[in-house]
Protein backbone atom coordinates (compact mmCIF):
# COMPACT_ATOMS: atom_id res chain seq x y z
CA UNK A 1 0.00 0.00 0.00
CA UNK A 2 0.42 3.45 -0.64
CA UNK A 3 -0.09 7.43 0.84
CA UNK A 4 0.40 10.29 -1.45
CA UNK A 5 0.86 12.89 1.31
CA UNK A 6 0.30 15.81 -0.91
CA UNK A 7 -2.10 15.77 -4.07
CA UNK A 8 -4.48 18.77 -5.11
CA UNK A 9 -7.50 16.65 -6.04
CA UNK A 10 -9.49 20.05 -5.09
CA UNK A 11 -7.89 21.30 -8.70
CA UNK A 12 -9.75 22.68 -11.68
CA UNK A 13 -7.93 20.25 -13.49
CA UNK A 14 -9.92 17.37 -12.19
CA UNK A 15 -12.80 18.48 -12.63
CA UNK A 16 -14.17 16.27 -15.70
CA UNK A 17 -13.15 12.97 -14.34
CA UNK A 18 -12.51 13.37 -10.49
CA UNK A 19 -13.65 10.13 -9.78
CA UNK A 20 -11.97 7.92 -12.31
CA UNK A 21 -8.72 9.62 -10.97
CA UNK A 22 -9.90 8.20 -7.25
CA UNK A 23 -10.42 4.89 -8.66
CA UNK A 24 -7.72 4.64 -10.35
CA UNK A 25 -5.43 5.60 -7.21
CA UNK A 26 -7.20 2.79 -5.04
CA UNK A 27 -6.81 0.30 -7.94
CA UNK A 28 -2.80 1.28 -7.37
CA UNK A 29 -3.29 0.43 -3.64
CA UNK A 30 -2.98 3.61 -2.63
CA UNK A 31 -4.73 3.18 0.57
CA UNK A 32 -4.87 7.03 1.61
CA UNK A 33 -4.28 10.52 -0.12
CA UNK A 34 -3.82 13.90 1.69
CA UNK A 35 -5.74 17.04 -0.25
CA UNK A 36 -4.13 20.35 0.19
CA UNK A 37 -5.77 23.08 0.55
CA UNK A 38 -3.85 26.47 0.41
CA UNK A 39 -6.43 28.93 -0.22
CA UNK A 40 -10.17 29.70 0.59
CA UNK A 41 -11.44 27.92 -2.92
CA UNK A 42 -9.23 24.79 -2.31
CA UNK A 43 -9.83 24.41 1.46
CA UNK A 44 -13.49 24.14 0.87
CA UNK A 45 -13.05 21.96 -1.62
CA UNK A 46 -10.18 20.05 0.54
CA UNK A 47 -13.19 19.61 2.97
CA UNK A 48 -15.73 18.19 1.30
CA UNK A 49 -13.35 15.68 -0.51
CA UNK A 50 -12.08 14.50 2.89
CA UNK A 51 -15.61 14.32 4.26
CA UNK A 52 -17.22 12.72 1.00
CA UNK A 53 -14.15 9.41 1.06
CA UNK A 54 -13.14 7.61 4.22
CA UNK A 55 -9.48 7.56 2.42
CA UNK A 56 -8.73 11.60 1.79
CA UNK A 57 -7.95 13.60 4.44
CA UNK A 58 -7.29 17.49 4.42
CA UNK A 59 -4.50 20.19 5.24
CA UNK A 60 -5.30 24.18 5.47
CA UNK A 61 -3.14 26.64 4.95
CA UNK A 62 -2.17 29.56 2.98
CA UNK A 63 0.42 29.43 0.00
CA UNK A 64 2.97 32.16 0.15
CA UNK A 65 2.44 33.06 -3.35
CA UNK A 66 -0.82 34.38 -2.00
CA UNK A 67 0.15 36.04 1.34
CA UNK A 68 -0.83 39.46 0.01
CA UNK A 69 -4.35 38.03 -0.21
CA UNK A 70 -4.25 36.78 3.42
CA UNK A 71 -6.18 38.29 5.81
CA UNK A 72 -6.84 37.72 10.08
CA UNK A 73 -10.11 36.28 9.29
CA UNK A 74 -8.98 33.81 6.84
CA UNK A 75 -6.02 32.37 9.58
CA UNK A 76 -8.60 32.78 12.01
CA UNK A 77 -10.72 30.80 9.77
CA UNK A 78 -7.51 28.32 9.37
CA UNK A 79 -7.03 27.98 13.32
CA UNK A 80 -11.13 26.73 13.43
CA UNK A 81 -10.83 24.10 10.80
CA UNK A 82 -8.02 23.21 12.37
CA UNK A 83 -10.42 20.84 14.58
CA UNK A 84 -11.82 18.82 12.19
CA UNK A 85 -11.20 15.42 12.16
CA UNK A 86 -9.81 15.15 9.00
CA UNK A 87 -7.73 17.63 8.91
CA UNK A 88 -4.34 16.58 9.76
CA UNK A 89 -1.97 19.04 9.28
CA UNK A 90 -1.60 23.10 8.37
CA UNK A 91 -0.16 24.21 4.99
CA UNK A 92 1.34 24.37 2.41
CA UNK A 93 2.89 27.03 3.90
CA UNK A 94 6.50 28.68 3.34
CA UNK A 95 8.13 30.96 1.33
CA UNK A 96 8.24 31.17 -2.87
CA UNK A 97 10.70 33.69 -4.26
CA UNK A 98 10.25 32.47 -7.63
CA UNK A 99 7.09 34.54 -8.29
CA UNK A 100 6.78 38.15 -6.97
CA UNK A 101 2.81 38.59 -6.05
CA UNK A 102 3.70 38.40 -2.42
CA UNK A 103 6.73 40.66 -1.02
CA UNK A 104 8.98 38.83 0.85
CA UNK A 105 8.09 40.65 4.10
CA UNK A 106 4.74 39.96 3.69
CA UNK A 107 5.26 36.07 2.99
CA UNK A 108 7.69 35.36 6.40
CA UNK A 109 5.31 37.13 8.15
CA UNK A 110 1.63 34.79 6.51
CA UNK A 111 4.49 32.16 7.43
CA UNK A 112 5.15 32.76 10.82
CA UNK A 113 1.66 33.59 11.63
CA UNK A 114 0.80 30.24 10.75
CA UNK A 115 3.43 28.15 12.47
CA UNK A 116 2.32 30.10 15.57
CA UNK A 117 -1.13 28.36 14.29
CA UNK A 118 0.14 25.75 14.26
CA UNK A 119 1.60 25.58 17.71
CA UNK A 120 -1.87 26.50 19.43
CA UNK A 121 -3.83 24.11 17.41
CA UNK A 122 -0.86 21.49 18.14
CA UNK A 123 -0.80 20.02 14.51
CA UNK A 124 2.42 19.49 12.33
CA UNK A 125 2.65 21.88 9.72
CA UNK A 126 3.22 21.29 5.22
CA UNK A 127 6.11 23.44 3.19
CA UNK A 128 6.38 24.59 0.57
CA UNK A 129 9.97 26.06 -0.35
CA UNK A 130 10.67 27.78 -4.17
CA UNK A 131 14.00 29.65 -3.67
CA UNK A 132 14.20 30.38 -0.11
CA UNK A 133 15.77 27.59 1.35
CA UNK A 134 17.87 30.15 4.36
CA UNK A 135 14.73 31.72 5.09
CA UNK A 136 12.82 28.95 5.47
CA UNK A 137 15.26 27.23 7.56
CA UNK A 138 15.79 30.26 9.48
CA UNK A 139 12.39 30.95 9.96
CA UNK A 140 11.67 27.32 11.03
CA UNK A 141 14.16 27.61 13.64
CA UNK A 142 13.10 31.06 14.87
CA UNK A 143 9.63 30.14 15.42
CA UNK A 144 10.20 27.06 17.37
CA UNK A 145 8.84 24.61 14.68
CA UNK A 146 10.80 21.55 15.60
CA UNK A 147 7.39 21.74 18.52
CA UNK A 148 5.21 20.53 16.19
CA UNK A 149 6.98 18.86 13.51
CA UNK A 150 6.24 18.46 9.56
CA UNK A 151 6.93 18.02 6.01
CA UNK A 152 9.44 18.95 3.77
CA UNK A 153 7.17 19.06 0.64
CA UNK A 154 8.33 17.88 -2.71
CA UNK A 155 12.05 18.38 -1.15
CA UNK A 156 14.40 19.84 -4.14
CA UNK A 157 17.42 20.78 -1.80
CA UNK A 158 20.97 18.90 -0.87
CA UNK A 159 21.73 16.24 1.80
CA UNK A 160 22.83 18.40 3.90
CA UNK A 161 19.62 20.85 4.03
CA UNK A 162 17.52 17.63 4.81
CA UNK A 163 19.43 16.78 7.37
CA UNK A 164 18.82 20.25 8.92
CA UNK A 165 15.36 20.07 8.52
CA UNK A 166 15.57 16.37 10.28
CA UNK A 167 17.33 18.10 13.23
CA UNK A 168 14.12 20.21 12.74
CA UNK A 169 11.74 17.27 12.97
CA UNK A 170 10.50 17.80 9.70
CA UNK A 171 10.36 14.84 7.58
CA UNK A 172 11.31 14.84 4.21
CA UNK A 173 8.81 14.18 1.03
CA UNK A 174 9.90 13.27 -2.59
CA UNK A 175 7.26 13.57 -5.64
CA UNK A 176 7.65 12.94 -9.63
CA UNK A 177 11.47 15.06 -9.58
CA UNK A 178 13.21 12.06 -8.04
CA UNK A 179 12.15 10.27 -11.25
CA UNK A 180 13.73 12.84 -13.71
CA UNK A 181 16.87 11.46 -15.34
CA UNK A 182 18.47 14.96 -14.93
CA UNK A 183 17.30 15.77 -11.13
CA UNK A 184 20.88 15.04 -9.03
CA UNK A 185 19.34 16.29 -5.99
CA UNK A 186 16.19 14.55 -5.61
CA UNK A 187 18.29 11.41 -6.25
CA UNK A 188 21.21 12.07 -3.85
CA UNK A 189 18.60 12.95 -1.04
CA UNK A 190 16.70 9.76 -1.60
CA UNK A 191 19.98 8.06 -1.64
CA UNK A 192 21.46 9.41 1.66
CA UNK A 193 18.27 10.01 3.83
CA UNK A 194 17.60 7.06 5.79
CA UNK A 195 13.86 5.71 5.24
CA UNK A 196 12.30 6.40 8.36
CA UNK A 197 12.72 10.02 7.00
CA UNK A 198 10.67 9.95 3.87
CA UNK A 199 7.63 10.35 2.44
CA UNK A 200 6.19 10.04 -1.18
CA UNK A 201 3.78 12.36 -2.82
CA UNK A 202 2.55 13.07 -6.49
CA UNK A 203 2.07 16.87 -5.88
CA UNK A 204 -0.76 16.24 -8.54
CA UNK A 205 -1.72 17.69 -10.69
CA UNK A 206 1.78 18.95 -11.11
CA UNK A 207 5.03 17.33 -11.72
CA UNK A 208 3.88 13.80 -13.10
CA UNK A 209 6.80 11.47 -12.60
CA UNK A 210 8.23 9.66 -15.77
CA UNK A 211 7.20 8.41 -18.16
CA UNK A 212 4.39 10.68 -17.58
CA UNK A 213 6.40 14.27 -17.20
CA UNK A 214 4.68 16.82 -18.72
CA UNK A 215 1.42 15.72 -18.92
CA UNK A 216 -1.33 15.53 -16.18
CA UNK A 217 -0.37 14.26 -12.90
CA UNK A 218 -2.58 11.88 -10.64
CA UNK A 219 -1.85 9.91 -6.93
CA UNK A 220 -2.34 6.37 -9.37
CA UNK A 221 1.61 7.25 -10.30
CA UNK A 222 2.86 7.78 -6.31
CA UNK A 223 3.95 4.16 -6.71
CA UNK A 224 6.44 5.37 -9.44
CA UNK A 225 8.37 7.54 -6.81
CA UNK A 226 8.82 5.06 -4.39
CA UNK A 227 9.95 2.62 -7.40
CA UNK A 228 12.33 4.70 -7.95
CA UNK A 229 13.69 5.25 -4.03
CA UNK A 230 13.81 1.47 -3.77
CA UNK A 231 15.86 1.31 -7.11
CA UNK A 232 18.06 4.15 -5.87
CA UNK A 233 18.54 2.95 -2.06
CA UNK A 234 18.70 -0.98 -3.87
CA UNK A 235 15.62 -2.08 -1.55
CA UNK A 236 12.62 -3.90 -2.74
CA UNK A 237 9.64 -1.95 -3.45
CA UNK A 238 7.92 -3.69 -0.96
CA UNK A 239 10.20 -2.11 1.67
CA UNK A 240 9.61 1.42 0.82
CA UNK A 241 6.07 1.40 0.27
CA UNK A 242 5.64 -0.16 3.89
CA UNK A 243 7.85 2.01 5.64
CA UNK A 244 6.89 5.12 4.01
CA UNK A 245 3.16 4.13 4.79
CA UNK A 246 4.18 3.76 8.18
CA UNK A 247 5.48 7.18 8.40
CA UNK A 248 2.61 8.84 7.12
CA UNK A 249 0.03 7.26 9.33
CA UNK A 250 2.66 7.77 12.17
CA UNK A 251 2.95 11.76 11.00
CA UNK A 252 -0.15 12.23 10.24
CA UNK A 253 -1.75 10.40 13.33
CA UNK A 254 -3.74 8.40 11.09
CA UNK A 255 -5.44 4.97 11.99
CA UNK A 256 -4.88 2.39 9.53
Amino acid sequence: MYIDTHVHLNADQYDEDLQDVINRAREAKVSKMVVIGFDTITIKRAIELAEGHPDIYAVVGWHPVDAIDCTEEDLKWIEELASHPKVVAIGEMGLDYHWDKSPKDIQQEIFRKQIQLAKRVKLPIVIHNREATEDVVRILQEEGAEEVGGIMHCFSGSVETAKQCIDLNFMISLGGPVTFKNSKKPKEVAKEIPLEYLLIETDAPYLAPHPYRGKRNEPSYVPLVAEEIARLKDLPIEEVAEKTTQNALRFFNIEE
